[in-house]
């Protein structure tokens, strides 16, 4: 089957803005976007430049704007859009080139946030911080993260204010405020206790449309932002 594929482009070295260039791509129906990428890189455009690695929905580095949805091009099948499709660069985030966003403002909300278990108290050697099932199971939901910024850059919110510490970064906040190891809850809600930390999601849950693990953000920020209020009681 033959697919219409638009890519939205842009060469820093050639064009002054964003332009939409049109593919006809031959393809089956299990094929994945990443799939037709590769051929319009290897058959028509080798400067068509975007991120992947694993290809199997891990890593999260091609994270990209699918038929108007923040989506892994790894992950979604021609099947699940039909034989027209659009590719866009993650929105909210500078454009390098083509389909590959600036992520290093992402990853410094992601840092800040102390992503990292926390603990003072030095177990003996032959020992391990052990948790009961219920304890791990408390903060299972966003483990699952992979970081692609999917959930950020599809946020209303951090279009509005690229300051806002993001979804992604509050999810992994919400990973170690809840670990019953971990000791620097406090640290991390004084952090996202800002005007530009947990208090500036506004519930639109498109972090959790876009997420390709599946994690309920929407309830992590709101978890987070419950505890903060507690904190402060």
């Amino acid at each position: 089957m033959q697919i219409d594929l638009r890519i939205l482009r842009f060469d820093p070295e050639r064009d002054e803005k964003q332009h939409w260039e049109r593919y006809s791509v031959e393809s089956q129906p299990m094929d994945r976007v990443l799939d037709l990428l590769h051929r319009v890189k290897w058959e028509n455009d080798a400067r068509l430049t975007f991120r992947r690695s694993c290809a199997h929905g891990v890593c999260g580095s091609d994270a990209m704007m699918i038929n108007g949805r923040n989506r892994l091009a790894c992950k979604i099948r021609v099947d699940q859009l039909g034989r027209k499709i659009s590719v866009a660069p993650l929105p909210g985030l500078p454009v390098i080139k083509d389909l590959v966003v600036d992520m290093d403002g992402f990853f410094d909300k992601y840092r800040s946030v102390m992503p990292f278990l926390v603990a003072e108290d030095t177990p003996p050697d032959d020992a391990e911080r052990l948790q009961t099932q219920a304890e791990r199971e408390r903060y299972d939901d966003t483990t699952k993260c992979i970081l692609c910024g999917a959930c950020t850059s599809s946020c209303p919110s951090f279009w509005a204010q690229d300051s806002y510490v993001g979804p992604a970064a509050i999810v992994n906040a919400h990973r170690f405020i809840f670990d019953s190891r971990d000791d620097a809850a406090g640290e991390r809600l004084e952090i996202l206790a800002d005007k530009d930390g947990v208090w500036r999601c506004r519930t639109i849950f498109n972090c959790v449309d876009a997420c390709p693990r599946g994690i309920n953000i929407t309830r992590a920020i709101l978890e987070v932002s419950s505890a903060a209020v507690e904190r402060r009681r």
